[in-house]
C-alpha cells in the first residue's frame, strides 16, 4: 500500500461520518404536539405512560419507569429490588462511572469483578469468585451494546439467591437468546442520553418482568406515593424522579427507527468484525453465539501487536487518526478513576451495617487494566449507520497502518 498519511502520505478516508442524532420533521411534530396539547408532566399527560408500556413490551420486559436519566435509572433499580445499606454489589470495573456510582449512592458497596478479556463483559467466573456474606446483587453490564454471559449470571444468581441488575445503558434493542436484556434479572435499565442509540437527550428507563420491583420503582420515581394512595400520602422514601413528556414524544418517534438501525449497525459491525479478525495484531470483541442482536453503541477493539513491533496503542491510533478513522480508547479501569479514594469512616464504607473494609486503591485485575492500558480501541455507534464503503475505509485503514507500520516514529 501507498505512504502512510502520518508520513505524508494520502489518506484511506478523506469523507465525513454519519452525524447523531438522526432526525426529522416528525421528531419536530412530535414535540409541537405536546407543546399545543398543554399536558407539558408526565402526571396526567400520555406519552410518559405510552413510552414505558411500549419499551417495556419492545425489551420483553411487564413493566416500565421512565426517570430523567440512565444513573438515576440504576439507583431506583437498585433501592427497588431491595439493597440496602452494607449490601455488596458486584459489578464489572470496564464500564462508564454511573454503573459503581450509582451502587455507593444507593448506600451500597461495588465490589468490582475482572473481566473476561475477549468479551470484556464481566467474567461469570470472576463474579462467583468475589461472592461473600455481604453479596446482595449482581450487575450485569451489557458492554457496547453485546450481552453479558446471562446463562451463567443467573445460574450464580440462583445458586446463592442474589438479584441481577442489568446495565443495559448501551444495549437498546440487543438480544440474548432471543430475549431482550432488560427482561432477563430482576431490573434492567437503559439510558437515552445523547450518545445513546435511543436517545432524547437524556432520559432513562427501569424495567423488570417483577411486578414488586415494578410497583417500587414507581413509587420511589414518584416521590414515595403509591399506586392507589393519596396525593399527599408518600409512605415510600422517594424523590421527584420523573420524566417529562416532551422527552417521551422525541423516544416513542424515535424509536419507530431503532430495528431499522439496529440491524444496519449488525450488518457493519459482523462485516467489519470479520474483516478485521484477518489482520494480525487487531482482535475484535468476541461475540458470543448466544448474542441474537448486538447493539454495537460501541464496536471494540483490541490493539495485540505492541510487543511485536514496538508500536504503542497510542501511536498505532495517531496514524489512524491520519488515515481519517476517528479511533478513540474510551475507558479507565473505574476503580482508578479518582472517585473510589473513599473514606473508610464515611458511608458507604464506614457504614456500620457493613462492618468491612475495602480498599480500592490496592486493587488489580489484569484484564481489565490490560484492555485499558493498552489494548482496546474504539468506534461509536453512528460509524455503524453508514455504507459497506465506510466500514471498507476503516478496514483499508487497519491493514494499511498494520502493513506499513514499521513506518511509524515511536
Amino acid at each position: 500500500m501507498s505512504k502512510l498519511a502520518i508520513n505524508g502520505g494520502p489518506k484511506v478516508r478523506e469523507g465525513s461520518w454519519p452525524s447523531w442524532p438522526i432526525w426529522d420533521d416528525s421528531d419536530c411534530q412530535a414535540v409541537v404536539d405536546v407543546v399545543r396539547s398543554g399536558q407539558w408532566w408526565s402526571v396526567g399527560g400520555t406519552k410518559v405512560k405510552e413510552f414505558e408500556e411500549t419499551f417495556a413490551k419492545y425489551q420483553d420486559a411487564a413493566h416500565g419507569i421512565c426517570v430523567p436519566n440512565g444513573t438515576i435509572a440504576l439507583i431506583v433499580a437498585l433501592q427497588a429490588a431491595g439493597i440496602k445499606a452494607g449490601d455488596e454489589v458486584i459489578v464489572s470495573p470496564y464500564t462508564f462511572i454511573a454503573s459503581a456510582s450509582s451502587i455507593v449512592q444507593a448506600n451500597a458497596i461495588p465490589i468490582f469483578a475482572d473481566i473476561d478479556p475477549e468479551t470484556m463483559n464481566i467474567s461469570p467466573a470472576a463474579v462467583e469468585a468475589a461472592i461473600t456474606d455481604k453479596t446482595a446483587a449482581i450487575m450485569a453490564v451489557h458492554i457496547a451494546g453485546m450481552p453479558a454471559d446471562m446463562d451463567a449470571i443467573m445460574e450464580i444468581a440462583r445458586k446463592y439467591n442474589l438479584k441481577v441488575i442489568e446495565d443495559a445503558a448501551q444495549a437498546h434493542g440487543a438480544r440474548w437468546r432471543g430475549k431482550g436484556v432488560g427482561s432477563i434479572g430482576d431490573a434492567g435499565t437503559f439510558s437515552f442520553q445523547a450518545s445513546k442509540n435511543l436517545t432524547s437527550g437524556e432520559g432513562g428507563i427501569i424495567t423488570t418482568c417483577d411486578q414488586q420491583i415494578g410497583d417500587m420503582a414507581w413509587s420511589i420515581h414518584n416521590v414515595g406515593r403509591v399506586k392507589g394512595g393519596e396525593w399527599y400520602e408518600h409512605p415510600v422514601m422517594g424523590c421527584n424522579y420523573r420524566m417529562t413528556e416532551f422527552q417521551a414524544a422525541i423516544l416513542l418517534n424515535q424509536l419507530k427507527k431503532l430495528d431499522a438501525e439496529t440491524a444496519r449497525r449488525n450488518e457493519n459491525g459482523l462485516y467489519l468484525a470479520e474483516r478485521l479478525s484477518k489482520i494480525d495484531g487487531i482482535k475484535p470483541q468476541k461475540r458470543d453465539d448466544r448474542v441474537t442482536t448486538h447493539a454495537y453503541h460501541l464496536f471494540i477493539t483490541r490493539y495485540l501487536a505492541e510487543e511485536k513491533t514496538g508500536v504503542p496503542r497510542d501511536v498505532f491510533m495517531k496514524a489512524m487518526a491520519a488515515e481519517g478513522i476517528p479511533l478513540s480508547v474510551g475507558y479507565l479501569p473505574l476503580y482508578r478513576s479518582g472517585m473510589f479514594e473513599l473514606d473508610q469512616n464515611s458511608c458507604p464504607l464506614g457504614c456500620g451495617f457493613y462492618g468491612k473494609t475495602v480498599d480500592y486503591a490496592d486493587l488489580r485485575l489484569p484484564n481489565c487494566e490490560k484492555l485499558c492500558d493498552s489494548e482496546a480501541m474504539w468506534l461509536t455507534q453512528a460509524v455503524f449507520l453508514g455504507s459497506r464503503k465506510d466500514m471498507d475505509d476503516i478496514a483499508d485503514a487497519f491493514e494499511k497502518v498494520m502493513d506499513n507500520i514499521n513506518e511509524i516514529k515511536v
